[in-house]
């Protein structure tokens, strides 16, 4: 199980988080954050450092709202975000591509 970003997080963009996560899993979108699900290992530690809460483990999550944070998180890989010509899929890093100014729809 993964990590995800919630709307909490809408608009800060902290970064504490981003700066924590030991496999770089963590990617900048338009407005807010994403953890890639397939690259997270699951460790908490963006959850222990996040300073407004946004960062939580999918599973502790009310199934309402695991329901929306979950595919709301990966649509940012797997939807063609605006300005691009295919998804993210699994770049291996966040630090390859750096922010991006983009959200899903």
């Amino acid at each position: 199980m993964t990590h995800v970003i919630t709307d909490a997080c809408v608009d800060e963009k902290d970064a504490s988080c981003m700066e924590e996560c030991p496999v770089d899993c963590i990617y900048e979108g338009g407005s807010r954050m994403y953890i890639h699900p397939g690259e997270c290992i699951d460790c908490g530690l963006c959850a222990e450092v996040c300073p407004n809460g946004a960062a939580v483990a999918l599973r502790l999550l009310d199934p309402a709202a695991a329901a929306v944070h979950g595919p709301a998180n990966d649509a940012f890989f797997t939807q063609v975000l605006p300005g691009r010509q295919a998804p993210l899929g699994s770049p291996g890093g966040a630090s390859r591509l750096g922010p991006l100014d983009a959200d899903p729809s």
